[in-house]
């Protein structure tokens, strides 16, 4: 791929998406962008970027930044962010607003929807204390694909197997044709899934008592993070919670949150610090 080619293409994918592309991953490019190449009845990369030079196409843009989102997930991923949730978090939430019995939660960059249904199926497990409680949980993605599919809340064997307890699977999923399984209506009825991009204003989908944006910041650059980090506090109630993933941290990228003692991908606002979370059980 010729150097031109690849700063347009890596440029236009970083500011839709946030994306960053360094030289060495332009076979990345070059194995996702070539189908659509092909769909736009192109035979190359090259004839890709002069169409893109040629015209502004919002239709080509969208496909080429679809393809490059990274669309990686699965049920209760490095599970310690779902027993915190169950054990620590929610009750705390609970007697924090126990006077108006709602809760508000976001699974940003939810990519095919098994963070937020893993969320979902934890609070169905919680069912008694939350009676008479609204639980909302709001998932978002910048790839209409991935969205229309956690909608949907068909997974194949191999994802089910990923993470899945499988007394999880027998109680919330209905298996269907050949080896696909669908989350049952009143787990899929618990989430809402949207289009969002997290570098545009996603002020609208209102404010959150948690919010789970995990395994996304580390695509980004430093500036970037920084951005994401501070309009996610903006959304957030004083006394929420943040949860990143493992290789992330606002440590050095934003002074909006600070870690919680003893709780690795876990954060409050500054301003509530040093108030904490209290174990319980």
């Amino acid at each position: 791929m010729k150097q031109e080619d690849f700063d347009l293409l890596s440029t236009l994918v970083r500011q839709r998406s946030g994306l960053v592309l360094t030289p060495e991953k332009a076979y990345l490019l070059e194995s996702r962008l070539f189908p659509v190449a092909r769909k736009h009845n192109m035979k190359s990369l090259e004839d890709l970027a002069q169409a893109l030079r040629a015209r502004r196409d919002e239709t080509l843009m969208f496909d080429i930044t679809e393809a490059m989102t990274t669309n990686e997930s699965f049920f209760f991923r490095d599970q310690k962010p779902f027993t915190l949730f169950q054990k620590t978090i929610l009750p705390q939430m609970l007697a924090a607003r126990a006077a108006k019995k709602h809760l508000r939660i976001w699974s940003a960059a939810a990519s095919s929807g098994q963070e937020a249904y893993s969320l979902a199926m934890v609070c169905a497990e919680e069912a008694a204390k939350l009676q008479g409680w609204k639980i909302d949980i709001i998932g978002t993605d910048l790839s209409r694909e991935m969205v229309n599919r956690a909608k949907a809340g068909i997974y194949s064997q191999f994802e089910v197997q990923r993470g899945l307890p499988v007394t999880y699977l027998v109680k919330y999923f209905t298996q269907i044709a050949g080896d696909k399984w669908q989350i049952k209506d009143n787990i899929r009825q618990m989430v809402q899934y949207r289009e969002a991009n997290l570098l545009a204003d996603f002020g609208p989908i209102g404010s959150f008592d948690i919010v789970y944006c995990r395994n996304v910041l580390i695509y980004f650059d430093l500036p970037t993070k920084g951005k994401v980090l501070n309009a996610i506090g903006n959304i957030m109630t004083p006394d929420g919670f943040l949860l990143l993933g493992g290789a992330e941290t606002v440590l050095g990228v934003c002074d909006r949150f600070k870690p919680m003692p003893g709780e690795h991908g876990l954060y409050c606002l500054s301003a509530a610090y040093p108030q904490g979370v209290k174990a319980v059980g």
